[in-house]
């Protein structure tokens, strides 16, 4: 695909000068959302509380959601600190999202001439704000903006919740991809970081292949949230790529509080190994990025889970991070934004959803 120019304007170097015109390069804004996460232990309970403050995260009205967030805040900030301080004090996702900025800037420059592009990380919940980044855009003299989350699979918790922010921040022109579960470029991947990562352990067997996702309440599911159907078709998509002796099991992690949650849980599943004597590999595929889910929930807490109860091996594959399969599956999802301008599409140009899933970013309901 090409990229369709816009139409001559004045340069941003040379729009005071009068009598001179240039022609405009289309200047590219990529905004990668992300979850965002602490740098330091002083910012542990604020991202908290604009985390549980989301109206996405929590459907109270104001000023209930607001007092809830304060009082979950505070009482989670003890136990959150001492995570992130087994990462040094914060979480890694902000340099991590830079690393895959850096690469899908050299990759799309590759695939499309006569375009200048710049990504611009974008969190939720912690710095550079999705309105940060609106403001970093602007100031670099975007023409335009492709909106690409890093989260693959698409949810009203996520990624709407990163859109609906950047329509409050910025008045671009913007291109939208709402998700890439099942392209072929991110199933291999994933299918290469598990291989790679049971092979390096001396290829184990049998193996129990957990993918472990981010987990949501029951009734998120049930309002019409195409989240867990889109996990389950990306775990479709990199089963096809894996050994087919393997027993493969989809589940899901990170809960709190007292809600019903989507299951089986991953810890579930590995007190299940536990009893029937297996060794367990696990993907995180929901998460591109290594953070607190990743480095904590599974290699630490998990990983000490399976050894208490005696697992025959416990291996984690890596988040895809900037991985050259990854990051080319970006640049295409780009290319394929940047010829649909105003558009908001899937990975295929249209819509992956069934009918069922009224939430979906094509259902109306955004």
């Amino acid at each position: 695909m090409s990229a369709m120019p816009l139409e001559d304007a004045p340069s941003p170097e040379n729009a005071k000068a009068p009598g001179l015109r240039a022609m405009t390069t289309r200047r590219v804004a990529i905004v990668l959302f992300n979850l965002g996460g602490p740098d330091t232990q002083r910012a542990v309970q604020p991202f908290l509380f604009n985390l549980f403050n989301d109206a996405a995260i929590i459907g109270l009205p104001q000023p209930f959601r607001f007092l809830l967030a304060q009082l979950i805040s505070r009482s989670r900030a003890k136990s959150a600190k001492a995570n992130y301080a087994l990462m040094g004090g914060g979480s890694p996702i902000l340099p991590e999202t830079q690393k895959q900025a850096d690469a899908l800037e050299v990759a799309i420059s590759r695939r499309v001439s006569n375009v200048t592009f710049k990504c611009f990380p974008a969190m939720r919940y912690w710095k550079p704000f999705v309105k940060d980044a609106a403001k970093a855009a602007e100031a670099w003299g975007a023409t335009d903006a492709v909106l690409l989350p890093l989260y693959p699979q698409f949810s009203t918790t996520t990624t709407a919740s990163s859109l609906k922010a950047w329509r409050q921040a910025s008045a671009l022109p913007a291109s939208t991809i709402c998700c890439y579960p099942v392209g072929a470029e991110f199933a291999q991947a994933h299918a290469d970081a598990i291989l790679n990562t049971w092979r390096n352990a001396g290829a184990p067997a049998p193996v129990r292949l957990l993918f472990s996702a981010h987990g949501l309440p029951q009734r998120v599911i049930d309002r019409g949230d195409p989240y867990q159907w889109q996990v389950e078709q990306s775990v479709a998509a990199v089963r096809r790529h894996l050994p087919k002796e393997w027993d493969v099991r989809t589940c899901y992690q990170s809960r709190v509080g007292p809600l019903k949650w989507i299951g089986p849980s991953t810890e579930a599943e590995i007190h299940g190994a536990g009893r029937d004597g297996a060794g367990v590999l696990i993907s995180p595929i929901a998460f591109v990025s290594e953070h607190i889910e990743t480095l904590v929930e599974l290699d630490i807490e998990y990983a000490q889970l399976a050894k208490q109860l005696n697992l025959p091996f416990y291996l984690r594959a890596p988040a895809l991070g900037a991985d050259q399969r990854f990051i080319d599956a970006l640049a295409e999802l780009v290319e394929r934004a940047l010829a649909a301008p105003a558009k908001v599409q899937a990975e295929n140009g249209g819509r992956i959803c069934p009918a069922a899933f009224g939430l979906c970013a094509q259902g109306g309901a955004r």
